[in-house]
């Protein structure tokens, strides 16, 4: 994909890039929607990637092509750039530029294009990975010497504040910082993490993704619901953030919210929960328990936070009826993508069991892929 996307560039700009680099989308093992509650995440990396191959400009001028668009070129002034002036998919990137601007950083122009084979609308940060690759390719261009963390959180401001997506820091922080072969434990409080081994293959064990195609957008308002209501209930309990609250206070903290609330902490809580028993698990070296941490997730995700689908869910259950050690929706929610934990050699099976039952209900045929564990966002050439 490397010299398709200095193809793409040669073809929309003439003449060569300065230079190609990418940033990954990325699956979560567990901690949804912890992020913006200021809890714990432990995603890690695809191989799936965005590519960016560009170039610098010294008149101010920002040009942008995608070979997943319609081939049209965005083109914009840096002067001026603001909030909305942007729209569609440019918007991402642009948003990088004008975070970046915001932040005191020497940016100029520059022409990119970019070419990605990160599924849209999966649930597996399609929209981080272009930031985190606009991010990158800006800071090596210019010269900015950011950080991993602090390139994910430029593009996390970019799409909080400039797209108009209040999400947290999981995407952009796992595109950017994560490691081949590893899972990375993140406390979005604190920012800091740390690289957990994840070496699936060496217990004879995969991970399954199952894109069920059923598209989201998180900008339609859900989201914002969602996080409001949790910034209502810490409000309420008298805390910064639902992380605050101690398992064993569940229950008295429960009592003191309107009931429309009490789902939304009673998952922010027992998700926390889940992802450091994770990471406990993985410390030991016992991979294979984490099945049903994996399928817990889903149940408070679809009961309590109540943003599964009917598709997502005949995807978990028939992955685990199938013989999956594991199963759950990953991203923000009312659609996306399934994450399973499967003995090695039953992936097929697996992944049949599946698609014969999304045809039996009627659904469209989901795409399936294994999950590798994979680099975040490095320069490729």
């Amino acid at each position: 994909m490397t010299t398709d996307t200095a193809a793409v560039f040669a073809s929309a700009f003439g003449d060569s890039p300065d230079g190609v680099w990418a940033a990954p989308g990325r699956i979560n093992l567990i901690g949804e929607h912890t992020d913006y509650n200021e809890g714990f995440v432990l995603p890690a990396a695809l191989p799936h990637a965005t590519r960016v191959a560009a170039r610098r400009r010294s008149d101010g001028l920002v040009r942008l092509v995608s070979a997943q668009g319609d081939g049209g070129v965005v083109e914009f002034a840096l002067d001026g750039l603001a909030p909305g002036s942007v729209p569609g998919w440019a918007a991402y990137p642009a948003g990088v530029f004008w975070a970046l601007a915001e932040a005191g950083h020497p940016v100029g122009g520059a022409d990119l294009a970019f070419v990605s084979d990160v599924p849209t609308g999966a649930g597996l940060s399609s929209s981080a990975a272009l930031e985190c690759a606009t991010a990158l390719a800006l800071d090596e261009l210019y010269g900015l010497g950011l950080d991993a963390p602090g390139r994910a959180l430029l593009a996390q401001r970019a799409e909080n504040a400039y797209v108009g997506v209040p999400c947290g820091a999981l995407d952009q922080m796992a595109s950017s910082c994560c490691v081949a072969g590893h899972a990375y434990f993140l406390d979005t409080r604190t920012l800091t993490g740390r690289q957990v081994p994840l070496d699936l293959p060496a217990v004879g064990l995969s991970l399954l993704v199952i894109d069920t195609r059923v598209k989201h957008d998180l900008g339609d308002g859900a989201y914002a619901g969602l996080r409001a209501g949790c910034e209502r209930a810490a409000d309420l309990l008298g805390v910064r953030a639902l992380r605050d609250v101690e398992a064993e206070e569940l229950a008295s903290a429960e009592e003191k919210l309107p009931a429309e609330l009490r789902p939304l902490l009673r998952h922010v809580v027992t998700e926390d929960r889940r992802v450091l028993d994770a990471v406990a698990l993985l410390d030991a070296g016992d991979p294979r328990a984490l099945g049903p941490v994996l399928t817990a997730g889903h149940v408070s995700l679809r009961d309590d936070y109540r943003v599964s689908c009917p598709e997502t869910d005949l995807a978990v259950a028939t992955a685990n009826a199938a013989g999956a050690l594991g199963a759950r929706m990953m991203g923000g929610g009312f659609g996306g993508s399934v994450l399973v934990l499967v003995e090695s050699g039953r992936l097929a099976e697996v992944e049949q069991a599946v698609r014969e039952a999304f045809a039996a209900a009627g659904y469209g045929a989901p795409h399936a892929f294994p999950a590798v564990p994979s680099q975040g966002a490095h320069r490729v050439q």
